[in-house]
């Protein structure tokens, strides 16, 4: 069985960061922090998901198409793509949404004894903790910087060496590069804010730090705060500086906020205030953080067997090695990716999900605002979230989509002239308006949008048990998807099947078949993934509700079209004659009936399933979007196939997505800073090993082990996965022909558990007592 040494959880370095890309992360799913780990003059970046530059016109609400809709379906209907795009919102200027930006950094400026020797910074998955250290002269100096879980402030600490004291001027950042010109920002620094309770007189050994903010032309802006504390040495305040001298230890405690500027008390106001009220020693600090931060973190683990010597290696050699090899797979690296994978997707989720850049970034220029991407990427980011054991990230969605459910009523109301909602494929955070009307890129067209963002919630819902959250706050949003289909869903083709009308296939164009050319606008009818939306939600929904209403929602799932496969053998991304697949593009949105729906799959659909694989197989590369590649290997895992999924994993290995802090890029050669391949890495390392679904009717629960395994990952184990019956995967290992799973369920069931390489469409029937651990060990 696979060897017995732990995989190391971390990365390190042994040169500091000279870009902010390369910067270690840290994040509590609220605050983020960027640290270069310099050793003279160290900035320490700090970010929000709150902080977003006010747009024009936030909150406006779409227009009102709905008058419109029968007109544009005809023409849809009809073939007159052009007439229905101009007339269903094709003049209504589009809006952006509002951009994500840093807040300031935190800057400690000293000066050295001598050259820095010896140095190495590193970062502590486990812990949170980013470390830096490095000998000038006899001593060793060292820097440790966390995201507060529990405390929700950034925690920085400097240690000088024994003996030894620090000199050094604190100050607080807020012109990082590419802030706007008008932008007011000012830093004052004060011993002791005049709201704090208690001694008319503090120890001179703390100081506090200001930065106020307010973005042009606008009433919003946002505050920093920076708490200097200095045990055994003295600060010195001077205007936008704290000066610390004499202080072996220097301890900064840092949050930022945004909000309207003046006004009654807020937030705003008694940010800084908050910082007496915290522990004001490192240690206390710590301890509390690691409690819940460790105890997420520990819940999955992945070993393939890595060389020992290689997990000791920096980061950066790592990534070179890969890179000089293509042929050869760096087991080290793939652990490192996986753990920092899933270490980087809890610190960007809580008060959030992931945006398109997590939660970082160090320049005023978020490539596409940072938005949250919902048509592809932000799913994509959290698709390890439920399976993965991160119910940090899956509450995070729920809390940004659940709570934009009234924007998303007001969109199907105004677009469609329906009940239930309508998501929209960009969001700021701030609210859920469709705001994105264009052309080419028709994203008011797409109505899956719903049924596709509740989708990883109800993944959430079947692995985690939680049957309150399911019944009180997720089944009404699935009742009210449910609703819009029953109004939405009225006109019917030629066969008398309903068509989705109008249609959208996230990004894609689809071609004429007669002609051969791609056709110009993006409007359709019965995109596939718009109609396995629709089939999901209302048979989901129908599986929660009274008899009368699951009977109807079941009725009209059963009329909507069937998938069609093209003169190519491919599963087509739109079922409707006339149309030709657009093959070069890095969405493959049609092939959401297998991931993550399951509804074709090898086993139950194999002539779906193979047109599937198809289309996988004549999908072109378009410009290799991280996402994409993303995409497809999950699609690829659901399809059983090791070798197509292995190609896409190589893509993401051999093209430079990754920085040196294991964050990734949109494109590859480290071009556009984006976490998705950061994020979504671990569920394709998941996918390929385990794969479950729910029991229904008189069919029992499926866990699939190993069903798209690359040979070169000969032995490994991973444990702690979470299935779609509830039941955990405390282990499963492979090694030399064997195979060790080990189930524990919190309630009897029945599974079936197929070990891929052994069971072809059926695998041996298990009973599982709550509670009870059930091992099985079998030869392949």
């Amino acid at each position: 069985m696979p060897p017995a040494a732990t995989p190391t959880h971390g990365i390190h370095d042994t040169a500091p960061a000279t870009r902010w890309e390369d910067a270690y992360l840290g994040g509590n799913g609220r605050h983020g922090a960027l640290v270069h780990g310099r050793t003279e003059d160290e900035a320490v970046v700090i970010t929000h998901h709150d902080l977003v530059f006010p747009g024009a016109g936030p909150a406006v609400e779409p227009p009102h198409l709905a008058p419109e809709l029968a007109a544009t379906q005809d023409e849809l209907l009809a073939g007159d793509q052009d007439a229905a795009v101009r007339r269903f919102g094709g003049d209504w200027e589009p809006r952006h949404v509002q951009p994500f930006h840093p807040g300031f950094a935190v800057r400690l400026r000293r000066a050295a004894a001598g050259p820095a020797e010896e140095y190495r910074r590193s970062l502590d998955f486990r812990t949170g903790v980013a470390t830096a250290a490095w000998r000038e002269g006899d001593g060793e100096w060292r820097t440790e910087c966390f995201v507060s879980r529990a405390d929700d402030v950034v925690v920085h600490l400097l240690t000088a060496p024994a003996e030894a004291v620090a000199e050094v001027e604190i100050s607080l950042d807020g012109r990082l590069p590419g802030a706007p010109e008008s932008l007011r920002a000012a830093v004052r620094s004060v011993y002791r804010p005049a709201e704090v309770a208690g001694p008319a007189e503090l120890p001179r050994d703390t100081a506090l730090l200001r930065l106020r903010a307010r973005y042009p032309d606008s009433e919003y802006g946002y505050r920093g705060a920076t708490r200097i504390i200095a045990p055994g040495g003295t600060v010195r305040c001077d205007g936008p500086r704290v000066y610390v001298s004499g202080a072996r230890q220097v301890l900064l405690l840092t949050r930022t906020a945004r909000g309207t500027v003046g006004g009654p008390a807020s937030e705003l106001n008694r940010l800084d205030t908050g910082m007496y009220a915290l522990p004001d020693d490192y240690p206390t600090l710590l301890e509390r953080h690691l409690a819940l931060h460790r105890e997420a973190y520990d819940r999955v683990t992945l070993d393939l067997g890595a060389d020992p010597a290689d997990r000791e290696l920096p980061v950066a050699e790592l990534l070179a090695r890969q890179a000089a090899d293509p042929a050869a797979l760096q087991l080290a690296l793939l652990e490192a990716l996986f753990a920092g994978g899933r270490y980087h997707l809890l610190s960007a989720s809580g008060h959030r999900p992931p945006r398109l850049c997590g939660l970082w970034a160090g320049d005023w220029d978020t490539a596409w605002g940072g938005a949250f991407t919902t048509n592809a990427n932000l799913n994509l980011q959290i698709a390890s979230a439920a399976a993965g054991a991160l119910p940090e990230a899956s509450l995070a969605l729920a809390e940004l989509a659940l709570g934009q459910l009234e924007d998303w009523r007001t969109n199907a109301r105004r677009l469609f002239g329906t009940r239930g909602v309508v998501a929209p494929a960009h969001t700021d955070g701030t609210n859920g308006l469709q705001y994105h009307f264009n052309h080419s890129w028709a994203h008011h067209l797409w109505t899956a949008g719903a049924d596709w963002l509740l989708q990883p919630l109800v993944e959430y819902a079947e692995t985690s048990g939680d049957t309150a959250f399911l019944r009180e706050r997720l089944l009404p949003a699935l009742i009210e998807v449910a609703q819009f289909y029953e109004d939405f869903l009225t006109r019917t083709g030629p066969d008398g099947r309903l068509v989705v009308v109008p249609s959208y296939s996230p990004e894609n164009h689809p071609g004429d078949l007669a002609s051969g050319r791609r056709l110009p606008a993006a409007a359709s009818v019965n995109a596939t993934m718009d109609i396995a939306a629709a089939r999901h939600a209302l048979t989901t929904a129908a599986a929660l509700v009274d008899r009368t209403r699951a009977e109807r929602w079941r009725n009209l799932a059963q009329r909507l079209p069937d998938y069609l496969v093209n003169p190519d053998g491919a599963l087509a991304e739109w079922a409707w004659p006339g149309y030709r697949d657009s093959y070069d593009h890095r969405h493959v949105s049609h092939l959401y009936p297998v991931w993550p729906l399951d509804e074709i799959t090898p086993e139950d659909t194999p002539e779906l399933a193979e047109a599937a694989r198809t289309a996988l197989l004549l999908r072109g590369d378009e410009n290799h979007s991280g996402h994409g590649h993303l995409h497809r290997a999950l699609a690829a895992a659901r399809l059983d196939d090791a070798g197509l999924l292995g190609r896409q994993l190589a893509q993401l290995l051999l093209r430079d997505f990754y920085f040196r802090s294991l964050m990734s890029s949109h494109y590859p050669d480290r071009n556009v800073y984006n976490a998705d391949v950061a994020h979504g890495l671990p569920a394709v390392l998941i996918e390929m090993l385990v794969r479950s679904r729910p029991a229904s009717g008189n069919r029992p629960a499926r866990i699939t082990v190993l069903p798209a395994l690359p040979a070169a990952l000969a032995r490994g184990s991973l444990r702690g996965v979470r299935t779609r019956s509830g039941a955990v995967v405390e282990e499963l290992s492979w090694d030399a022909g064997q195979v060790a799973v080990v189930l524990r369920s919190a309630t009897d069931q029945r599974v079936e558990l197929r070990i891929a390489p052994l069971h072809k469409r059926e695998g041996e029937l298990l009973e599982l007592t709550a509670g009870q651990a059930r091992r099985l060990v079998v030869g392949l």
